[in-house]
């Protein structure tokens, strides 16, 4: 009972934070640009939910959401029931994991690298160039990989000079090169400048440990190890849950780019199934439905890794 009342005192003589109309003078600014943020989210990321309506309705555009025809699950039903959309669920769920995996690892990995080169001179050269793809559009990137991958490119010249294979292959022809092809694609286009926030969390290493592990004579792997990852594991968490919600944005440019009839089973995405329904063939509401599937789905991987995280410790989104 002495507990509970201590506790009831702690909480009474807590002081409480009020709000003024000084402190609100004093952060106009702040508030003035935060008020524009968020009316900006709202107009262009919450009122346009609006047009998820269509997903429950046989959706005629002359008609409007309106006076649309309301049809329940329909769409959803026929979306599953479609053998096709089952194999872009595939397609999608796999390329986003190789993505998240490969493009993750590497991007951790290059800035741990990066950050052991002595020279600044050197370190600043090579930051420079691992930047630049990432302002290349999808449409340079694809052209180049068609050049390297043409039966006449470098990589089949290579191969064929090194008598690896005996004549050249068309990549672009077989399933099971496409997924690799875009998983490198990824890694050579975004690995640095993903790798921008994890030197950002590098830099704020307290030095004095890696003063102190090289007095307990560990050297740069050692320090790497028990100094450079540790400090930066909140931020691997945080980016990873962050990542996990994103494992259905696999892309559409590449896939769409690249992909061809040949190949077809294994390139389409959710976002060209959208396209393809939604606008080529005029069915709006199988469309939306797809793409609500999609963010659903979204949300609750978060949620799920939110929670493992929050269970095991780690740091959280919310």
């Amino acid at each position: 009972m002495s507990l509970t009342r201590e506790n009831k005192k702690e909480k009474v003589r807590k002081p409480r934070t009020k709000i003024t109309w000084k402190e609100v003078k004093r952060q106009k600014v702040l508030l003035f640009w935060a008020a524009i943020m968020v009316a900006y989210g709202v107009v262009f990321y919450y009122l346009p939910l609006a047009g998820w309506a269509m997903a429950f309705q046989d959706y005629k555009p002359r008609l409007g959401i309106f006076h649309s025809a309301f049809v329940g699950l329909d769409k959803f039903k026929m979306l599953f029931s479609d053998m096709t959309f089952i194999r872009v669920i595939r397609n999608t769920l796999a390329m986003g994991v190789i993505n998240l995996v490969v493009t993750f690892v590497t991007a951790i990995a290059f800035a741990i690298l990066l950050n052991e080169i002595a020279s600044k001179g050197g370190k600043k050269v090579v930051q420079t160039i691992s930047y630049l793809p990432h302002f290349l559009s999808w449409i340079i990137v694809t052209g180049i990989l068609h050049d390297m991958l043409s039966g006449t490119g470098i990589v089949n010249e290579f191969l064929v000079n090194m008598h690896i294979i005996d004549q050249p292959i068309n990549f672009f022809a077989h399933t099971g090169y496409f997924w690799p092809i875009v998983a490198f694609a990824n890694v050579w286009k975004e690995t640095g400048w993903n790798a921008i926030i994890y030197l950002a969390a590098i830099t704020s290493i307290d030095p004095s440990l890696y003063e102190a592990a090289s007095i307990d004579g560990a050297g740069r792997w050692a320090k790497i190890k028990y100094v450079t990852l540790p400090g930066i594991k909140p931020t691997i968490i945080i980016l990873l849950l962050m990542n996990v919600g994103n494992v259905l944005n696999a892309g559409f440019e590449i896939q769409y780019l690249l992909g061809n009839g040949l190949i077809q089973k294994v390139s389409q995405t959710i976002d060209i199934y959208v396209l393809k329904w939604g606008i080529s063939q005029g069915d709006y509401a199988i469309g939306t439905a797809a793409g609500i599937f999609k963010s659903v789905v979204s949300i609750i991987l978060i949620f799920i890794a939110n929670k493992i995280a929050k269970h095991n410790g780690e740091e959280q989104l919310f």
